[in-house]
């Protein structure tokens, strides 16, 4: 099996939504120094993602929109019918001067990483993760969805059967729009309940292959660990993919400002552990949701740690402290005064609580209904 690989691109250094966007700050270059100041990210384990063409994104975008994205680049502005059409140029989904650069960039390292799993392999696009996109309008910050473009790059490469599995604070709405009723995708989601798009039911089972478990507010560690080794690994176990896509978004963190959950990073970092130690051959790892710079970041670089077997240190170096004391979160009241470990650690401290009975009754009742369900 060959090493994992980082799929990684400069255009992501800088480039914002605007000043107040919660996207207006660093991520993925974050992780990508992080990942190189640990010395964890050799030249031949990184791969620069390429800009997915037009006629890729077909696959799923209707070329009307992708043409306005094009287009509305190229103008830098967005006309009342592109709002009213395809969503572009809202306090959501601005314009900005790489709205298409930028997440046809995550769509093609997205797209490359279902070519490359055509045989084994682990591979990491924290710039992915893009899962509220629908075919012909953006959605939630998200203006191409490259986890399903991802999935069918595995599709069209010879790998059937999908387990996807995502943890961001907000539901997948433009995947489950994507694979609704496929039998050879088995779709997870952990979300906030009630929180944007409110979609997600647990009743919703999206046709037929979809397990999804709203949580409630102040969700702990310990109840995320519940769900862990009594929902997911289970469900996917039985699934038996031939390929994992997991979406690690860093919403779900305590510190995050747009959701309302009480995890620390640990809490995610299990789960990927969890669905790494069941073996399966091909295993793609996405970013996602996280609006803090610095639990996104570390965050992130500790999904790449754990992807290359590496211990999480208890104290970072000073070159990956300098990373950290060089972010800005301006605008934000979590901004004023970061606490030191944000700058001298990756781990979080644990996050422990009760595991409700209401988190137990809702584990309960889809296990109940996955039992009656046919394979």
């Amino acid at each position: 099996m060959h090493r994992p690989r980082f799929i990684g691109h400069e255009i992501f250094r800088g480039s914002s939504y605007g000043d107040w966007h919660p996207l207006r700050v660093p991520r993925v270059s974050t992780v990508m120094d992080l990942a190189r100041a640990l010395d964890w990210l050799p030249r031949q384990q990184f791969i620069t993602s390429p800009r997915a063409k037009p006629r890729a994104l077909h696959q799923w975008h209707t070329p009307a929109y992708v043409a306005a994205l094009q287009r509305i680049e190229n103008a830098q502005e967005a006309s009342k019918q592109d709002r009213d059409r395809f969503a572009i140029g809202t306090p959501t989904n601005p314009v900005f001067a790489e709205i298409f650069r930028r997440p046809a960039t995550a769509a093609g390292g997205s797209i490359l990483a279902g070519e490359l799993l055509a045989g084994d392999g682990v591979i990491y696009n924290p710039a992915g993760g893009t899962h509220h996109g629908m075919p012909d309008r953006a959605n939630g910050f998200c203006y191409l969805n490259d986890p399903v473009l991802a999935m069918l790059s595995l599709r069209y490469h010879g790998v059937r059967r999908i387990a996807y599995v995502d943890i961001d604070a907000h539901h997948c709405d433009g995947v489950a729009v994507g694979f609704a009723g496929d039998p050879d995708c088995l779709m997870i989601s952990i979300h906030e309940e009630g929180l944007w798009p409110r979609t997600g039911a647990i009743e919703d089972d999206g046709g037929g292959n979809a397990i999804n478990l709203p949580v409630p507010r102040a969700f702990n560690d310990d109840e995320m660990a519940h769900v862990r080794d009594a929902l997911i690994l289970p469900a996917v176990a039985a699934f038996k993919p031939e390929a994992v896509v997991f979406l690690c978004g860093a919403d779900g963190v305590e510190d995050d400002p747009l959701a309302h959950l009480g995890l620390s990073n640990n809490a995610h970092w299990d789960v990927l552990r969890g669905l790494l130690a069941l073996g399966i051959p091909r295993f793609l790892a996405l970013g996602g949701g996280g609006y803090n710079p610095w639990t996104v970041g570390r965050m992130w670089a500790g999904v790449w740690g754990i992807l290359n077997g590496r211990d999480i240190p208890d104290h970072l170096p000073p070159e990956a402290e300098d990373v950290l004391r060089a972010l800005r979160f301006d605008n934000n009241r979590r901004g004023r005064n970061p606490p030191e470990a944000w700058f001298t650690t990756l781990r979080d401290a644990p996050r422990h609580g009760a595991i409700r009975e209401d988190v137990r009754a809702r584990v309960r009742y889809l296990n109940t209904r996955r039992a009656a369900t046919p394979a």
